[in-house]
């Protein structure tokens, strides 16, 4: 049944996918930005449905009043691709700090452009993070929330932090709150396999940390922020009935919180 209904999902996944793709193409590129912005929240919200309904994978979101309506740098934590997507129908103008190869994805690619997603060359060195700050300032300036994960690609649940560069610098130039966001999503949505397991996936926006803190406060502030938080959702799910195989790294988590 499991293999059954993830199949269900890809299928309907793609399917969505492939629909919103063709038929707000002829116009899509004409679209005024907010129009763009209201097409990639439904394709994004359509997908969630997918995964409820199919996959039987709920979304609970804890703290969403705290989530800031102007501009903004969010910091989640990046287990999978649910992420990418799941957090765009809960902002009001979100934009995605994501891999300049993205952009050249036929039709997927040029959406990303046209809804303003921030591209990033992770090989450009100095002049990649200057580009990154300029785009992030103007996004700011025009009241986006910008998404940032600050280990810059997905982990296993429950594996040591690996926090980047980038979220320092980005804290540093803009010179906003950065909002903290725990979750488990990797036990349910785990990456490099096609199986979405049911159950309900956790979303903790977490105390906002405040702009004007040296680069090393705030590293560490954001660190303990997130991580503890995440790990108390790993502990919530495993006491779930029937919840996920949990990964090497989740165990070893889970029995290094139990001895300490």
């Amino acid at each position: 049944m499991l293999i059954l209904r993830s199949i269900l999902f890809q299928i309907a996944f793609y399917v969505i996918m492939a629909a919103i793709l063709l038929v707000t193409l002829p116009f899509f590129f004409f679209l005024p930005h907010k129009a763009a912005i209201a097409v990639v929240k439904f394709w994004t919200g359509a997908s969630m449905w997918a995964l409820r309904v199919f996959a039987g994978t709920k979304i609970e979101v804890r703290g969403l009043d705290k989530l800031p309506k102007g501009g903004a740098l969010l910091a989640p934590k990046h287990q999978s691709a649910f992420e990418t997507m799941a957090l765009f129908p809960l902002l009001a103008d979100p934009t995605y700090v994501m891999k300049r190869q993205l952009m050249f994805i036929p039709l997927f690619g040029w959406y990303t452009w046209k809804a303003g997603m921030i591209a990033v060359d992770r090989a450009g060195g100095s002049k990649a993070l200057r580009k990154l700050a300029a785009d992030s300032r103007a996004a700011v300036a025009e009241g986006r929330q910008i998404i940032l994960f600050p280990e810059g690609t997905r982990r296993p649940v429950g594996a040591p932090p690996d926090y980047k560069f980038g979220i320092i610098h980005l804290y540093r130039e803009l010179k906003v709150p950065v909002y903290p966001i725990a979750l488990n999503a990797g036990l349910y949505w785990p990456r490099r396999s096609f199986l979405r397991y049911p159950g309900t996936i956790i979303i903790e926006v977490l105390d906002p940390i405040p702009p004007g803190l040296d680069s090393k406060t705030f590293l560490h502030r954001l660190i303990d922020t997130i991580e503890p938080a995440s790990d108390r959702l790993l502990e919530e799910a495993v006491k779930t009935p029937g919840h996920p195989p949990l990964p090497a790294e989740a165990e070893a988590k889970l029995s290094a919180l139990r001895t300490a």
